[in-house]
C-alpha cells in the first residue's frame, strides 16, 4: 500500500510505502529511479503499529518507476491500483506524485 501526504507549504509529496507485519518477503527495500535503484537507500523499518514502512519525499507532479527488493535479492511489486500502474508491460511500477 502507498500513502500520499501533500505539504501545504512545499511543492512536494511524501510517499509512504507500507507492508504488513508478517510479510514473508521482509526484510525489503523500496528501490526506484528516485534513489538510483539503491537497495540500501530506503529499507523498510518496523513501526510501533507493527507494520513496516519507508517514506520518500518527491516533487509534486512527478512520476517515478519503482519496485521492492526483498531478502535474498527477490524482486516483488506493488499490486496495480489507483496509486500505481505498470510500465509498458514490464516488471516496474509507476507512481504518480
Amino acid at each position: 500500500m502507498i500513502r500520499k501526504q501533500r505539504f501545504a507549504t512545499k511543492a512536494e509529496v511524501r510517499l509512504t510505502f507500507v507492508l504488513p507485519e508478517g510479510d514473508e518477503r521482509l526484510p525489503a527495500s523500496v528501490v526506484g529511479d528516485f534513489n538510483g535503484w539503491d537497495p540500501l537507500a530506503h529499507p523498510f523499518r518496523r513501526r510501533s503499529n507493527r507494520s513496516w514502512s519507508v517514506a520518500v519525499t518527491l516533487p509534486e507532479g512527478s512520476a517515478h518507476e519503482f519496485r521492492y527488493l526483498g531478502d535474498g535479492g527477490r524482486w516483488f511489486d506493488e499490486e496495480p491500483n489507483g496509486e500505481t500502474v505498470l510500465v509498458n508491460g514490464g516488471p516496474n511500477r509507476i507512481v504518480r506524485v
